[in-house]
């Protein structure tokens, strides 16, 4: 039963229940002034249902109490208002009288409140629009010594007018100091900054019923766990073609951060992975439409309507002006990227095979690289009975029965940056290195644990192996990796994972109010939790590699751990099973040994520790001066730094997949240097074997 409902992990929830709504209020009895937003009875409806779907059938079983409530208006305030630069003190004082009663409320139909909170927001928002007209009446002055800070999460709501004033003249004056720099004369940087503010504006005032609706229906949400949600009905739709990949564009996922469109992930296979121009992390602050097209400032923007731009027909131009993550806070450089639209193809997805040659200590080795970006598979073709369908699978025993007929010594399988995909092809791929066995433990909502085996008694490939990781390896790669891991099969090599173990089912809500002539949107809703065959959950921790190489990222700063309200690592009893121990720790303790000895001689790695140290550094500045001969200081060292960061740092960044690119893999490995250390430690691990 576990197999067929995570297939796809995509699969809708089947609830064996009927939903009863109490007695309904239409939302609450307040007086709603011409202009402002309020409940519709059709979200009363849909809102008691997510209530019932998130409380009751979610893997956690949240309990909707005052607790719950607090941490409820606490989320919506931050969504609403992140870095606390719209509300007031006094503001946040009056909605302390609701802290204790979300719970009921959401029980009972009743959702006036987050319209009456939304609605003072779009009140300050007006004011602030105004304060920045005020302010670009005239230039300002750069010569004062002040600061700027970036990020306010901590700071305390503004308690004055003249607080916030205050904020906001920083807030516009670090903006109009980098436009400066840039080369703008006031006039230009005056009118940019005056249409940008004046663009937040009007985006605001397009906001409807259902945009407040789905904030807070997350902000409830976001208290169980970061992968549960509600998507409205157009958002839905966005998700669902999104998921089937046939969306024309640049293949990147977007999400909205402190007013910037942000790149939270890039498609394997789409133009954007294939440009390697931008990468997780960048943001976004133009569009431009064409070779020729006029950028249009998106600060600020809905981020649907960023999501507008960017896509378009296949073979059209699109240009962004980005803001590389690596330079950091308010003072970073933009650049100008061309990216030509195209549809995510599946070939561009599929495993891909290399030889390489590496010679060590006068012996020469032959190792077969193949990349894997995701867990795929043809359902219509297996369904067909077509024996030879295309799967991550299937694709993979080809390639190695390629890679065998030209007498490689050793295997190295690159799982960077791949997210996951299907349950199964994590099982089956595993299962063409072991002869049979449990693979992965999945635990349900209600306790009960299913084992998946692979259940084919041959062994495909018996040779040395290592698997390479990187901190956006996730999910069905993270349960692969573990389980060559766990039974000693294969040395793993590179970042710690992104540390995501948990299993999310669609719900279609229509399902549950049958005849309703309108879509009601979908809820996509955490259902289990993944085990390793050793009973530790791959949650939070992922997989740890056996030879951990530099990392640009923390677990705090990207992977489940960085998420407010991830569900607990947690373990279950370990599953009988055999290693293999073809990696001992005395094989570690000798590849560990040679890595160090690498990480103090080899130049490519020493600068690849550098740029990841600069890196973070720069990130974690968020204090910029607005004083701009040091700004202008400031400026000049992030240029230099963009300019001097390596192909060995992109890669990095990007998980590049280095048997996709045309060329042979030895010169590849020489822009990848964790290809190339990983290939040298291979070389010395069948040294010490053969």
């Amino acid at each position: 039963m576990i197999m067929k409902k995570l297939l796809l992990l995509l699969l809708p929830l089947i609830v064996g229940a009927s939903f009863v709504f109490s007695t309904m209020r239409g939302g609450d009895e307040r007086k709603v002034k011409d202009g402002e937003l309020a409940p519709t009875d059709e979200q009363v409806k849909v809102g008691m249902l997510v209530t019932q779907i998130f409380s009751q059938y979610h893997y956690k079983k949240t309990k909707l109490d005052d607790s719950l409530s607090a941490h409820i208006l606490d989320q919506y305030l931050k969504n609403l208002d992140y870095n606390k630069m719209y509300f007031l003190a006094s503001d946040v004082e009056k909605f302390s009288k609701y802290r204790y009663q979300l719970d009921d409320n959401l029980k009972d139909g009743e959702f006036g409140v987050p319209y009456e909170i939304f609605n003072v927001y779009r009140t300050r928002v007006k004011e602030r629009d105004a304060y920045v007209k005020s302010l670009l009446t005239k230039e300002f002055d750069y010569s004062v010594d002040e600061y700027y800070e970036t990020d306010r999460e901590k700071a305390p709501w503004p308690k004055t007018s003249a607080e916030v004033d205050d904020l906001w003249r920083k807030y516009v004056k670090n903006q109009a100091l980098s436009l400066k720099l840039a080369g703008k004369p006031w006039t230009e940087t005056s009118k940019i900054l005056g249409d940008r503010f004046q663009n937040i504006g009007k985006s605001l005032e397009k906001s409807t019923s259902e945009d407040v609706f789905q904030a807070y229906m997350n902000s409830f949400a976001e208290n169980i766990d970061p992968h549960t949600n509600y998507l409205s009905p157009a958002n839905s739709a966005n998700f669902k073609i999104e998921m089937s990949r046939t969306l024309e564009g640049i293949g990147a996922t977007l999400r909205t951060e402190n007013e910037l469109t942000t790149v939270a992930d890039i498609v394997v296979g789409g133009p954007a992975f294939k440009s390697k121009l931008i990468k997780k992390g960048d943001k976004i602050s133009a569009v431009a439409q064409g070779d020729d097209g006029k950028f249009v400032d998106v600060v600020g923007w809905r981020i649907d309507e960023v999501v507008k731009l960017i896509r378009g027909a296949k073979g059209t131009v699109v240009r962004l002006q980005i803001i590389p993550m690596e330079a950091g806070a308010e003072a970073a450089v933009t650049k100008e990227i061309r990216i030509v639209r195209d549809k995510i193809k599946l070939e561009d997805q599929l495993a891909k095979g290399s030889v390489m040659p590496v010679t060590q200590n006068g012996k020469n080795y032959r190792l077969g690289v193949i990349t894997i970006p995701s867990f795929y598979a043809n359902f219509e073709d297996r369904q067909k009975g077509e024996k030879d369908y295309t799967s991550t699978t299937n694709d993979v025993r080809r390639i190695i029965g390629d890679l065998t007929k030209q007498q490689i010594d050793g295997l190295v399988l690159d799982l960077r940056s791949n997210g996951g995909g299907l349950l199964t092809e994590a099982v089956d791929l595993t299962g063409l290195f072991i002869n049979d066995g449990p693979v992965v433990q999945v635990r349900n909502s209600n306790g009960s644990i299913e084992v998946l085996k692979d259940s084919d008694q041959s062994q495909v490939y018996a040779g040395p192996l290592a698997v390479m990781i990187n901190r956006f390896s996730a999910s069905a790669s993270e349960i692969f990796a573990g389980a060559i891991q766990d039974y000693k099969r294969g040395v793993v090599i590179g970042e710690q994972t992104y540390g995501k173990g948990t299993v999310q089912s669609q719900v279609d809500l229509n399902r549950f109010m049958p005849g309703q002539a309108d879509k009601l949107g979908q809820v996509n809703l955490t259902i289990a939790k993944f085990y390793r065959v050793t009973g530790s959950s791959t949650q939070h921790k992922g997989v740890t590699p056996d030879i951990q190489l530099p990392s640009m990222f923390s677990a705090a700063e990207f992977g489940e751990s960085s998420q407010p309200n991830a569900l607990p690592w947690d373990q279950i009893k370990s599953t009988s099973f055999k290693p293999y121990n073809t990696i001992t720790p005395d094989a570690i303790a000798r590849l560990e040994k040679r890595y160090q000895q690498d990480l103090k001689s080899d130049p490519e790695l020493q600068e690849v520790t550098k740029e990841i140290a600069a890196v973070q550094k720069a990130r974690s500045t968020t204090r910029v001066s607005l004083l701009e001969s040091r700004r202008k200081q400031e400026r000049e060292e992030a240029t230099q730094k963009l300019a001097s960061l390596s192909d060995e740092a992109e890669t990095i960044t990007e998980g590049t997949n280095a048997a996709e690119a045309t060329g042979t893999t030895k010169e590849k490995a020489k822009k990848d240097p964790y290809l190339k250390e990983t290939t040298k430690l291979m070389a010395d691990y069948l040294a010490a074997v053969k």
